[in-house]
């Protein structure tokens, strides 16, 4: 999950369990009214990513459920849940203090959360690693640098490494100034070459990494990962999971708008044992 959901997520159980502790005091029911918040803003923060991002969706619009993209504008949530507390809490005057106080200190913890995210945003830095492609040539990671790099940490019995994979495809396709790299992890090269053909994916950069060296030097606990780097080999932004057309689209919009080049005099990558 990303870190900007677990920081949304912390904040909805902070203000819940305060706005629950008050009520209990002054012996009021709050719970429902929470929640009814909190559903409230919830619907709210997909509905404001899906209507900057609606044309991902139109095609297939039954991705608006699948929330497991992580596709939310968490400052509309924010707003809808204030909006909705402070209505609530005008109708249900006993409710009112437990309520307020629940809704301020979860939209306080979420605003505090996401000004540190901001300062200190995702560290690290692209891996001085050799992978080889389907042919056995070798093909260091630095290959790639000076440009915006996307790395996707993927296997072909991964679920949703395989459900994402024409997303990635078709990014690959028509975002020529990314570099999508495709690091596969621990699977032989008869193997990913037989299902990319059973799939019919055509994806440049397909490489292989036994055991699974770029995992462990971003730190990925799972598949699949994706991570972005910009034109100077930082790390921006990372996904665990599904990467959708809209949250793809979204990343890859802040990873343009960031420098198209490298600092002068600084290192594009960071070495890491080989």
């Amino acid at each position: 999950m990303p870190t900007a959901l677990l920081v949304t997520f912390g904040a909805i159980m902070l203000g819940a369990a305060l706005g629950n502790r008050i009520a209990r005091s002054d012996g009021v029911q709050v719970e429902r009214t929470l929640w009814l918040v909190i559903g409230i803003a919830v619907l709210a923060a997909r509905a404001a990513f899906a209507r900057q991002y609606w044309s991902q969706y139109a095609a297939e619009p039954w991705r608006l459920i699948d929330v497991r993209d992580g596709g939310f504008r968490p400052a509309a949530g924010v707003a809808a849940a204030l909006i909705a507390a402070a209505w609530l809490a005008g109708r249900r005057p006993a409710q009112r203090k437990a309520v307020l106080a629940g809704v301020v200190a979860g939209a306080l913890l979420w605003v505090a959360g996401t000004v540190t995210l901001t300062l200190y945003p995702s560290s690290g830095r692209l891996p001085d690693l050799t992978l080889t492609d389907l042919t056995g040539t070798a093909v260091p990671l630095s290959t790639f640098a000076g440009k915006p790099v996307v790395v996707n940490l993927w296997a072909s019995w991964c679920p949703p490494c395989r459900r994402e994979m024409p997303v990635l495809e078709s990014a690959q396709r028509t975002t020529p100034g990314v570099a999508f790299v495709f690091a596969n992890q621990g699977e032989s090269a008869e193997t990913v070459s037989t299902y990319l053909k059973a799939e019919s994916l055509v994806l440049k950069n397909m490489l292989l990494d036994p055991s699974g060296s770029v995992a462990a030097a971003a730190n990925a606990p799972g598949l699949p990962t994706t991570l972005f780097f910009d034109a100077a080999g930082n790390l921006v932004d990372r996904r665990m999971g599904e990467l959708s057309p809209a949250t793809l689209a979204q990343r890859l919009e802040r990873l343009l708008a960031l420098p198209a080049a490298p600092a002068s005099g600084s290192d594009p990558v960071t070495k890491e044992p080989q």
